[in-house]
């Protein structure tokens, strides 16, 4: 549990799934270019609950009327809309009948939560999902959507989990971060939907690559189309490698120069932050 002496406000497990009772679904929407949050409302009843995280504003162009709730990330200064200052600006798209509250979640032991009087008078609830992302690969951080799809998995609430947009991949809007493990990321949700614990809502209603091949060749085992398609993407992997090595090779120079201003350039009050935590973490 969080150190911090600031009044927070947590919540028992009964009391979550007694929250989330009155709904029918839980459609987490992810932070992806492809996501269209207003096309979503017209697939799923008024009795599901939307759930956004942080920056709203890269895929919500307007308000967004139906019953949501935010997911605030934190980071080792706090919530990062906190810390941002993008309270104000986030909360503007959701109507105050409409926002159900704001979950301030932290996955990282060095994550420190925000004080309730910090979001502009907004309903919230403080989460430590520390304990449930203990066995993500080392070295890396979960993202929020991944760790929320985590616990709310654990919690098993009677209403159906359901993602949306989480592809995990760059796009214009968003940027793909290396601190988190993708990869790890899309197989674990996968296999968690193919059981049955979560649903995947298909935006764009595209059939898979391993759905379209299994239509086109009926009779093929599944593992054997399976090693097929393994062996391609290791080919297309080592390609795409080599490509990889020749780039490093050519902007040796341009990533010396990058270093060099890296190391010269005052230090930010996140890295402060981070450095001090780093010799002191438990202070």
């Amino acid at each position: 549990m969080n150190s911090n002496p600031m009044p927070l406000n947590f919540r028992e497990r009964d009391e979550w799934r007694q929250f989330f009772s009155s709904f029918s679904h839980i459609v987490l929407v992810g932070n992806s270019d492809r996501t269209e949050p207003f096309r979503l409302t017209e697939a799923f009843p008024q009795s599901a609950l939307f759930v956004f995280f942080n920056k709203v504003y890269k895929v919500l162009n307007r308000s967004f009327d139906r019953p949501s709730l935010l997911v605030a990330r934190s980071g080792t200064s706090g919530a990062n809309i906190v810390h941002r200052k993008e309270v104000k600006d986030v909360l503007s798209f959701f109507p105050e009948e409409a926002l159900v509250g704001i979950v301030n979640i932290r996955v990282a032991p060095s994550e420190q939560f925000s004080p309730k009087s910090a979001f502009e008078g907004a309903k919230v609830y403080h989460l430590d999902l520390t304990s449930l992302t203990k066995d993500y690969p080392a070295g890396k951080i979960p993202t929020s959507g991944f760790a929320l799809t985590l616990w709310l998995r654990d919690l098993q609430p009677a209403a159906e989990i359901v993602l949306a947009g989480f592809s995990g991949t760059r796009g214009e809007t968003w940027k793909v971060f290396n601190v988190h493990d993708w990869t790890y990321e899309q197989v674990f949700l996968r296999l968690c939907a193919k059981r049955g614990e979560i649903a995947v809502f298909n935006q764009d209603g595209d059939v898979t690559r391993a759905a379209a091949l299994l239509k086109s060749f009926p009779d093929m085992p599944p593992a054997e189309l399976l090693m097929e398609m393994t062996a391609v993407l290791a080919e297309r992997q080592d390609s795409a490698n080599d490509q990889i090595d020749r780039l490093m090779s050519v902007t040796k120079f341009q990533r010396g120069l990058d270093a060099l201003f890296r190391r010269i350039r005052p230090k930010t009050r996140k890295q402060r932050e981070q450095a001090r935590l780093k010799k002191d973490p438990n202070s």
